[in-house]
């Protein structure tokens, strides 16, 4: 292998699209990129490397949903990426399909804002705006309790995530709907707020 190279944003996006035709997939990474960027920020990160790991964090999961996080790390290596973006890109599939546990706060983050953001979407799309705009942690908890909805969304999982970062639910939440606005355009959830 190549001595590793940081990837720029256009690199990663290029290499989501190569593996990716879903538009709902692209979405779902642009939401996580937003989230980890905003997160990166608060915790005085590098918020390019944290947006570009969000951005690719689910590169191999329409090709390969078998092979998820596994088949990723085997792509990134191929295109020398850095170890550690190889790293916080397997370790977000922890208990799922991986045994890589998160232990940065990059790794952390990413982790419990996966699940999250999709948890956020669904809210989002049954309000009246249509919008993270105006979207606040209180009717994702609301959201929360009901099993059935988003019933793909693993809680236990964003539970697990929030208490190793040592952060309450409702902050994590509060957070990833911060991120998500920044990105509001481009994941389709402007909606009617003016």
């Amino acid at each position: 292998m190549t001595e590793s190279t940081v990837p720029t944003r256009d690199a990663a996006m290029a290499l989501l699209r190569e593996y990716n035709k879903n538009e709902s997939l692209i979405k779902h990474a642009l939401a996580v990129e937003g989230v980890m960027r905003y997160m990166a920020r608060k915790y005085g990160e590098n918020e390019d490397k944290w947006g570009i790991v969000g951005l690719v964090h689910d590169l191999d999961y329409e090709m390969y949903p078998d092979q998820h996080c596994r088949k990723s790390e085997e792509i990134l290596q191929n295109h020398s990426w850095p170890p550690e973006y190889i790293r916080a890109v397997v370790s977000h599939g922890w208990g799922i399909c991986t045994d890589v546990a998160p232990q940065t706060d990059m790794e952390k983050i990413l982790y419990a804002i996966d699940e999250l953001t999709g948890l956020v979407v669904t809210t989002a799309l049954v309000r009246p705006s249509r919008s993270v705009m105006d979207l606040k942690a209180k009717s994702v908890r609301k959201k929360w309790k009901d099993k059935r909805f988003a019933a793909g969304v693993d809680r236990s999982i964003i539970e697990n995530g929030a208490r190793m970062l040592g952060l309450e639910l409702n902050e994590l939440i509060t957070d990833t709907i911060m991120g998500m606005r920044e990105v509001a355009e481009s994941i389709g959830l402007k909606g009617d707020v003016s």
